[in-house]
């Protein structure tokens, strides 16, 4: 199709129907998108203006269909425009951190509504395994009067946090290092731990391109085969993190929704084990309280 003297609508409908014969689960949200993007509209306007079979720009066609070949070789979406939209917040993503899905936005609805439950005048919020900070940020915009911390093991993920945490202006205190090994000095007094950690069993091969050839692998796989290893140890650490009573929230694979219950059952750590489901009704994270016997796992 010449871009000469196009109209939005026919340049977006020719996006759309390329993008679904590459496979791109969903191509006419991505294509609107990515259209909002180059026009820097709301895509709302950009839904207006193809019912009004309005104009685009010759320079801007072209932007847009460069975008568009990228997106059919599954480029990700958010790759291409540099934001990710994680609970009414916009995040910068990009190359070296694992993007936010929006089935973790109801993980962190879940650790929102630990926070705001707790007796804690000022509750006390860990992030472990915080990637692009997504879920410490919407924490600390939801319930403002909690005091939230954050870490991340890899340097790449972490300059993608920090350029959040100073965009967004949010009270997140974000820490380079190990979950596993963190925040010694808030032993026994936290409130709420989360955690999305790395849970991919290692002989699994994810499907999506997005994911297998643009995800940092140490976001992905959990170090065992059953993919529980690093899930593991980040509750045990959240085992001494927390104060007797204080909640876990942890994601997990659809997978994993009878074995992490099972084998935070076995630390003997945890009380109130839960595993729940997703808006897609998939198994998605196990919330448990902590004992009052301080045990290790």
């Amino acid at each position: 199709m010449s871009v000469e003297g196009a109209t939005l609508h026919e340049v977006v409908t020719t996006a759309k129907a390329t993008l679904e014969l590459a496979g791109v689960p969903s191509p006419g949200v991505d294509a609107v998108e990515l259209a909002a993007f180059i026009l820097d509209v709301a895509p709302g306007e950009v839904q207006r203006r193809m019912v009004l079979r309005a104009p685009i720009t010759e320079d801007a066609a072209i932007t847009y269909a460069a975008l568009i070949h990228e997106r059919a070789r599954r480029v990700p979406l958010q790759h291409l425009t540099g934001r990710a939209y994680f609970r009414g917040l916009t995040l910068a993503v990009g190359p070296g951190v694992f993007i936010p899905r929006p089935e973790t936005e109801v993980v962190a609805g879940w650790a929102i509504d630990a926070a705001r439950d707790s007796d804690s005048p000022r509750p006390i919020v860990v992030d472990l395994c915080t990637g692009s900070g997504a879920i410490a940020l919407a924490i600390a915009d939801e319930v403002p009067h909690a005091e939230v911390h954050a870490i991340e093991l890899s340097e790449h993920a972490h300059a993608w946090a920090a350029q959040n945490v100073e965009r967004l202006g949010l009270p997140v205190n974000l820490v380079l290092g190990d979950a596993i090994t963190s925040f010694g000095e808030l032993w026994a007094s936290v409130d709420v731990v989360v955690s999305n950690p790395p849970y991919i069993p290692t002989g699994q091969v994810p499907i999506d391109p997005e994911v297998a050839e643009h995800d940092p692998r140490v976001a992905l796989f959990g170090g065992s085969a059953d993919g529980l290893s690093i899930p593991r140890l980040v509750a045990a650490r959240a085992a001494t993190l927390l104060r007797p009573g204080g909640v876990l929230v942890m994601e997990h694979a659809d997978s994993q929704g009878e074995s992490l219950p099972r084998a935070l059952a076995q630390s003997g750590n945890w009380v109130d084990i839960e595993d729940r489901l997703d808006l897609n009704g998939r198994p998605r994270a196990t919330v448990a309280r902590r004992g009052h016997d301080q045990q290790g796992d």
